[in-house]
């Protein structure tokens, strides 16, 4: 079992992030796929927003050891602006989640391809009543316009790191650490039940283009990139820019306002000549032992 340890340390992480990113879809886009085709009969929206929280939770304390489970390039874009993590992880940690969201769409059409064939009719469609595509990648309601579409992919991911870059800070008020996972889980609840009726609320780059790389692959065409007016880039950029713009925000807001730390408590204090040359002088006893002691 020894052996079967990698010994690279990147190679480590990349492994984490994929099977983290592949734990998330896996109860995110199952319980979509369970709500969609059942109808709502056997759950609802919330199921949906519930399930991906879950994912998260499970996620993050699945690998929070190895990387800090940052499961969204949004996240590890800007964990690497503050120097927390290399800018040499960024490109390997996304390829990593984009690979774990993608075979987790493919294991959840699987299980669920007999409810996705009855349901759809055999038709793989991203329009209709009887449309499929949107149980694994994101797509905006008709009413939003590209415009508020990406606004609201970045206020959405700004909130998301906003929120969790104080849950660490012992100069504020830090979270213990084995609670930081559900802490971050009912974050992305809030967020979820707040701000996805727009656009599916993704907030994850990895989290909607490794299903959409998938409905391309499984059949439901180059209409999963083309269709409302090519808008499958908004997830990809718009959450970069939320989480950096929610990033400076809390260094403006909080983190740069916070007190300065305290010193350490066994810091000694500078010492004073006359005071501490006589004291030595008469613990030694001697000018020589006094003057090795000073060099």
């Amino acid at each position: 079992m020894v052996k079967l340890r990698v010994k690279n340390a990147l190679i480590r992480e990349c492994m984490a992030e994929f099977l983290g990113t592949f734990v998330l879809l896996m109860f995110g886009c199952s319980a979509a796929a369970q709500v969609k085709t059942s109808r709502e009969t056997r759950g609802q929206f919330l199921s949906v927003n519930m399930a991906f929280s879950v994912g998260v939770m499970s996620a993050m304390y699945l690998t929070m050891g190895v990387t800090g489970a940052h499961l969204n390039p949004a996240v590890s874009l800007s964990f690497c602006v503050l120097r927390k993590v290399s800018w040499s992880r960024l490109l390997p940690y996304s390829l990593s989640q984009l690979l774990g969201a993608y075979l987790a769409s493919a294991l959840v059409y699987l299980v669920y391809y007999d409810a996705i064939m009855e349901f759809s009719g055999g038709v793989l469609t991203v329009y209709g009543p009887n449309e499929t595509a949107s149980i694994f990648a994101t797509y905006p309601s008709e009413y939003i316009s590209l415009g508020r579409s990406f606004l609201d992919q970045v206020v959405g991911t700004g909130m998301l790191l906003l929120c969790i870059l104080c849950l660490g800070e012992k100069r504020n008020t830090p979270a213990p650490p084995g609670l930081i996972p559900p802490i971050v889980a009912t974050i992305v609840l809030g967020i979820a039940m707040s701000m996805s009726a727009n656009c599916g609320g993704a907030i994850n780059p990895a989290r909607d283009l490794g299903p959409r790389l998938f409905t391309l692959t499984a059949g439901w065409g180059v209409e999963v990139f083309t269709c409302y007016n090519y808008w499958f880039w908004v997830p990809l950029v718009a959450p970069m820019i939320g989480g950096l713009l929610g990033t400076v925000t809390y260094l403006v807001f909080i983190e740069w306002q916070l007190p300065d730390p305290d010193p350490p408590s066994d810091l000694s204090l500078p010492p004073t000549p006359g005071k501490d040359f006589k004291e030595l002088q008469a613990a030694t006893g001697s000018g020589v032992e006094l003057k090795m002691a000073r060099f």
